[in-house]
């Protein structure tokens, strides 16, 4: 098992960087200019300097320089261990969070601990551990928990992916009893639990459910970036992989119902690929904003210079999208959406 694991994870980095797996016809919602889009209201003259700008926020106790983090993109094979230690250490510089692949294979295999190790080059970052809805009823409390402390990890992400797990070859696809599993192991552990999807959306009727298990937020991982049904498919049925390419919620309209669904902090990932994304997000109801794909070309181009400067350049597009709308702070830029019908 623990071979087809890590074949997995090298095929999904192939697969990554070498083909087209992003969304084809279903945007984000967050470009404006879609059916359901979202723009951000424009104030001319916004009466404030744009340097006195503040994006520091707090998240699941730790505090963020800005609103921002790498999510998780790969551990378990050798290949990992500079990919993480590189983006792991423009986090630092950032001081922006970052999620780690799914620990999985460290479970099974505890000397593939190395594959997620950061804390060497990131010390300070919020760092979140992550491990499948579908694994959680597998391993006890304990044996989670001990992952997480391996990597030094400030919280635990349980990644929900129905959609992916039913294109891949594997077929792991028994997600009976799950939210029974995720409030258990929310109640044993001691760290901070939150739920994430993989790229395909989070609606309402899950976040309320969802919302009743009590864990600390919800990364809504919507559709309009990497699409993991694409993905997967390529390394099995390609021909079903094309029908449901473009399956599952945009990120605008997730946000927007898990908002309404949940108290928690919220997480904006699938898609984001701009501060301006980011903002729009934001405005929409989310706290922080989360990306992948983008990451991993920079490192694979430049290493952690690259990714240092993408993430820079996010940020300060972000700056921007405040200072256009006359929010001083995080705070003020709720609510500054436009959401077009």
């Amino acid at each position: 098992m623990g071979k087809k694991i890590q074949d997995r994870k090298l095929d999904h980095l192939k697969i990554s960087l070498e083909e087209d797996v992003q969304f084809k016809e279903k945007t984000t919602g967050l470009e404006g200019i879609s059916f359901k889009g979202v723009d951000l209201s424009y104030k001319t003259l916004p009466e404030l300097d744009k340097r006195e700008i503040k994006l520091e926020i707090e998240f699941l106790g730790k505090k963020f320089k800005a609103p921002l983090m790498v999510e998780a993109i790969t551990g378990g094979v050798k290949e990992a261990i500079k990919i993480n230690k590189d983006i792991a250490k423009a986090c630092e510089e950032l001081g922006v969070g970052m999620g780690l692949g799914s620990q999985r294979p460290m479970i099974e295999d505890p000397k593939l601990a190395e594959t997620y190790e950061v804390r060497d080059v990131a010390p300070n970052i919020f760092l979140a551990g992550n491990i499948g809805v579908t694994e959680v009823g597998k391993h006890s409390a304990k044996e989670i928990e001990k992952a997480i402390e391996a990597v030094g990890a400030d919280a635990l992400a349980i990644h929900l992916n129905a959609a992916q797990a039913a294109m891949q070859p594997e077929k792991e696809t028994d997600f009976k009893g799950r939210l029974k599993e995720v409030e258990k192991l929310v109640k044993e552990f001691k760290k901070p639990v939150y739920v994430k999807e993989v790229g395909h959306g989070i609606g309402f009727e899950t976040a309320k459910e969802l919302a009743k298990t009590g864990i600390k937020a919800i990364d809504v991982g919507g559709a309009g970036g990497t699409s993991w049904t694409a993905l997967d498919s390529k390394r099995g049925d390609k021909s079903i992989g094309e029908t449901f390419w473009d399956f599952g919620i945009p990120t605008a309209e997730s946000v927007i119902q898990c908002r309404k669904a949940f108290d928690g902090k919220i997480i904006a990932s699938g898609g984001i690929r701009t501060g301006l994304d980011c903002a729009k997000a934001i405005a929409l109801g989310a706290d922080i904003c989360g990306l992948a794909l983008p990451v991993l070309k920079a490192q694979e181009k430049g290493g952690s210079k690259a990714v240092k400067e993408l993430l820079e350049k996010i940020i300060e597009e972000l700056r921007i999208a405040m200072f256009l709308t006359g929010a001083k702070n995080l705070k003020e830029l709720k609510g500054k959406a436009i959401v077009k019908n």
